[in-house]
């Protein structure tokens, strides 16, 4: 698109329903030392994103007010210091915003190559989960070969995610979902058991399949009334992430089993993270996670892409709860 001195952006023009963003004119992004600005073809649609447009969830300061988390597309300039990148090289990156643009900029260090065998929408649904996913379950989470996980929300971009990754690391994976066509699709993702939630408890499915035990390892988007029920499931030194709160972010709880059972209740946000902290999770996706996707082993499930003007009807989409794995965004 050239040096073009303001770009096409979708602002959020005052808190409120999906049509309070509309696409408007920005100037260019100018990179400073250490940063990338990178001409977009695709970006990724976050819960995160609807909670800024209502007015829920603020850019850290001195991040632009533009939503988007995570895109995808070829480098346009380099700022000062930037080293192992070339113009033109097709990138993906986390961002603190800006995402939803012809053009953002992006930390160097928050940037990635586009897995070998991805389209620009499917490297562009990649960062925000793959990153999310890898500093809970992981690193918070601790999860391990041969445990047992348990992920709430199965089917959405960070569910189909986790299921792939805890697969993936040698764990036995089961989810939670509503109805047949999303509970079969956290199978075919590789989840030994997916738990209809209208229907089934999912404390008793996750017992029974494990003898009484538990779950190692519960990874939690809904909160509310989720998170005492999750703590039942836990096996002794469970560990409990949470990272949304779709059902409320309180929750009443009893702590005897959580003394009894040695649990960890734990959980994240991964915006407002420092830089140093994100450059290193994107040294371990590149060294642990960028080959399986390679492999075809994990692959990023786009539900369906939207126009980059056609933002509004993408959040309208993500609210409904009808799509399974990521919604994308198609820039030029």
């Amino acid at each position: 698109m050239g040096e073009a001195r303001t770009m096409v952006a979708v602002e959020v023009t005052a808190p409120g329903k999906p049509e309070v963003l509309l696409p408007g004119r920005r100037p260019l992004p100018k990179p400073s030392a250490g940063e990338i600005r990178i001409a977009v073809q695709a970006a990724g649609v976050n819960r995160p994103d609807v909670l800024q447009r209502l007015g829920k969830y603020n850019p850290p300061p001195g991040v632009t007010d533009i939503p988007g988390l995570e895109v995808a597309g070829t480098v346009d300039a380099l700022g000062d210091g930037v080293e192992g990148w070339a113009i033109g090289d097709p990138i993906c990156a986390l961002l603190a915003g800006g995402g939803y643009a012809e053009y953002c900029v992006a930390p160097a260090g928050q940037c990635l190559p586009v897995p070998a065998g991805l389209s620009m929408a499917e490297a562009a649904a990649l960062p925000e989960t793959a990153f999310t996913v890898w500093s809970n379950l992981f690193e918070r989470g601790g999860l391990g070969p041969g445990e047992a996980l348990l992920v709430h929300g199965g089917t959405s971009g960070i569910g189909t995610t986790a299921i792939q990754l805890g697969t993936a690391f040698g764990a036995r994976v089961f989810a939670t979902a509503r109805g047949a066509d999303k509970c079969r699709a956290c199978v075919d993702l590789g989840a030994e058991r997916a738990i209809d939630y209208e229907t089934e408890d999912f404390v008793e499915v996750v017992k029974e399949a494990t003898g009484g035990a538990g779950v190692n390892v519960v990874l939690d988007i809904v909160g509310g009334d989720y998170v005492a029920r999750s703590i039942d499931a836990l096996a002794v030194e469970g560990r409990y992430v949470c990272i949304g709160f779709v059902r409320g972010a309180t929750a009443t709880v009893n702590f005897f089993p959580v003394m009894t059972k040695r649990l960890t209740l734990t959980g994240s946000t991964l915006r407002a993270r420092p830089l140093s902290y994100k450059t290193a999770l994107a040294g371990q996706l590149r060294t642990r996670v960028w080959p399986l996707v390679a492999e075809g082993r994990v692959r990023p499930v786009v539900h369906e892409v939207f126009p980059l003007s056609a933002a509004a009807e993408a959040h309208r989409l993500m609210e409904s709860n009808q799509h399974v794995g990521k919604i994308v965004l198609s820039v030029g």
